[in-house]
């Protein structure tokens, strides 16, 4: 209710007041930081291996799998990269729901804050054996240091002054290309991050007392 000035009969009623409320003194919400971090991680795994099932399905149903074995290689990376960004998009608008009001500054602020613990915590996983959300394109990384080291591949001799000049170049240019790969991936997963905490944040409600 408004208080009124009383002149004589007339009665003069005060403008409503608007109101906002305050955003929280501290920005950053780790609770949902960390459930935003599980959801993309749960969500890109099952993305994984959904594709990876069809992708087996496909080499299985054909007849001559050896020659498909390039396309299936590059498909791969690609529907991990897509599994990528769609889990980090959805981990990002989890965390900006479970904040409640906030404006986009914050919601921009923790989901570069999932991105970052998303990316430290799948170097951690990758480290122990287990690809997180992060782990095909610095899997492609070390499959390209272990393909330099194979007989089969990029061979390097025991000895070291024997490696050719060829080889040098080739194996420079595999390990350039993986990890540009690698940091495309990385800044493409950090906009969809950014993107889904955009999609998932809610404004500050605005109460108007009237009288």
């Amino acid at each position: 209710m408004s208080y009124v000035n009383r002149t004589g009969d007339d009665i003069i009623t005060d403008p409503a007041v608007v109101t906002r409320v305050g955003e929280y003194h501290d920005r950053v919400r780790w609770g949902p930081i960390i459930s935003g971090v599980l959801i993309a991680l749960a969500t890109q795994l099952i993305l994984s291996a959904f594709f990876a099932a069809i992708g087996a399905g496909r080499v299985a149903d054909s007849g001559a799998p050896r020659t498909i074995a390039p396309n299936v290689a590059g498909n791969v990376g690609i529907w991990s990269t897509i599994a990528l960004l769609l889990s980090l998009f959805v981990g990002g608008w989890i965390t900006s729901r479970a904040c409640g009001p906030m404006n986009r500054n914050t919601a921009l602020l923790n989901g570069a804050i999932l991105w970052a613990t998303t990316l430290a915590l799948s170097s951690w996983l990758l480290a122990s054996g287990v690809s997180g959300a992060f782990g095909i394109a610095a899997s492609n990384a070390g499959a390209v240091i272990n393909q330099v080291q194979q007989p089969g591949g990029l061979a390097v001799p025991q000895n070291v002054p024997n490696i050719t000049a060829q080889q040098t170049r080739e194996a420079a240019a595999a390990t350039s290309r993986a990890l540009w790969w690698f940091v495309l991936g990385s800044l493409l997963s950090l906009a969809a991050s950014l993107i889904g905490a955009i999609a998932g944040v809610r404004s500050p409600r605005t109460n108007t007392y009237r009288p």
